[in-house]
């Protein structure tokens, strides 16, 4: 059988069982005194129904997007390449409860997380990159940037 425990655990599955297992006559003080621990933690043993340890992580509910909900997100992303913020508002009209890092992971999986590659590209002259101005050996060319 392999327990996982709690790294911090006080208590063992077999002591948590005889915790369980006092009448009712026993207080929980006594019973900490006998096993050198906390009143609270005898008190939260004995209210249990099992002996494991549970999660402390909180419980959130993730509403995950259904296969057409996917495809209807994707073709908007592929012909409206909103930022993943506007997105999200859309998105969250059906269902509201969608998160951000879902919506993201969906896109993700669907390869159009990347917005500028579905951009529809200018066919135009573009500015011609200009390179730094030569300078002679010796000198140093320094921007500088008054603040207010």
């Amino acid at each position: 059988m392999n327990i996982q425990l709690h790294k911090n655990a006080r208590t063992t599955p077999a002591i948590r069982l005889e915790l369980q297992s006092q009448t009712e006559s026993v207080s929980d003080r006594e019973l900490a005194e006998a096993y050198h621990l906390n009143r609270h933690t005898v008190a939260k043993w004995r209210q249990r129904e099992g002996v494991e340890d549970v999660s402390h992580r909180p419980q959130q509910l993730h509403a995950t997007l259904s296969t057409a909900q996917e495809a209807v997100v994707v073709a908007l992303r592929e012909t409206l390449p909103l930022p993943l913020d506007d997105l999200l508002a859309v998105t969250r009209e059906h269902p509201p409860e969608v998160s951000r890092s879902g919506l993201d992971r969906c896109l993700r999986r669907h390869g159009v997380s990347n917005p500028k590659p579905l951009m529809p590209q200018e066919d135009g002259a573009k500015m011609p990159v200009k390179p730094f101005k030569a300078y002679d050996p010796g000198f140093v060319h320094v921007d500088v940037k008054y603040l207010p």
